[in-house]
């Protein structure tokens, strides 16, 4: 396969569409890294589930305090006016629909916009989290993941064979490869690598790509 993009240049590329004042939650893991790419002019307010809101960057290492930490048990800092709640408040907010944006990460996306992200299946760790409350409460959902499973196989397919987090929940796809919309016509191809021929990412990819108009590169910094 063509190169392809890291974990930290999807993660910039997915922050590039976050607007100024947005609140957003990040998923576990993975998405946590958008968090370090906010354009420059731009704050968005971040949540996380565990109850805090308004977080800030991590702690340099040594320096962190352990009394605050993330969803994800990471450290963080906090910014000026950032604030705390319970698990009731925070759910609250997620299914309230006060979030603009949820950015998770994901087994399998199906063209219809359906959402596998917290089972491998029967002999995997399930592990729901917030995720099934987060593609329903937040007004956008993206996804940020590689274009293939490890083993080459496509995570973006006609139809998730993986029990759901979410139906017709997702509206834009950040890979490795390509940003994909999710519309009626099913997966809409937005940019992708100028190394990577059509071709090529339709073979790489298990649903057909939809092309409406012309094709951006998927341009992103050395990080």
């Amino acid at each position: 396969m063509t190169a392809k993009l890291t974990n930290a240049q999807i993660a910039w590329r997915a922050a590039q569409d976050i607007e100024d004042g947005a609140y957003v939650n990040l998923g576990i893991g993975f998405p946590e890294m958008v968090a370090r790419f906010q354009p420059p002019g731009r704050q968005a307010i971040f949540h996380t589930e565990n109850g805090m809101l308004n977080f800030g960057k991590a702690p340099p290492e040594g320096e962190e305090d352990w009394d605050l930490i993330n969803a994800g048990k990471k450290a963080v800092t906090l910014n000026p006016g950032a604030s705390f709640f319970d698990h009731a408040d925070s759910f609250a907010m997620v299914r309230g629909g006060h979030l603009d944006v949820a950015i998770l990460g994901a087994y399998e996306v199906a063209e219809t916009g359906d959402l596998a992200n917290w089972s491998t299946g029967p002999k995997g760790v399930p592990a729901v989290g917030g995720a099934m409350d987060l593609v329903h409460g937040a007004k956008r959902v993206a996804v940020i993941t590689d274009h293939v499973t490890r083993d080459g196989r496509p995570k973006l397919v006609r139809a998730c064979s993986l029990p759901l987090t979410g139906v017709g929940c997702v509206t834009r796809v950040y890979t490795s490869l390509a940003v994909i919309d999710i519309a009626a016509s099913g997966f809409v191809l937005r940019e992708k690598l100028a190394a990577i021929s059509l071709d090529e990412l339709q073979g790489l990819t298990g649903a057909a790509l939809v092309v409406e108009g012309a094709i951006s590169d998927l341009t992103v910094p050395e990080l």
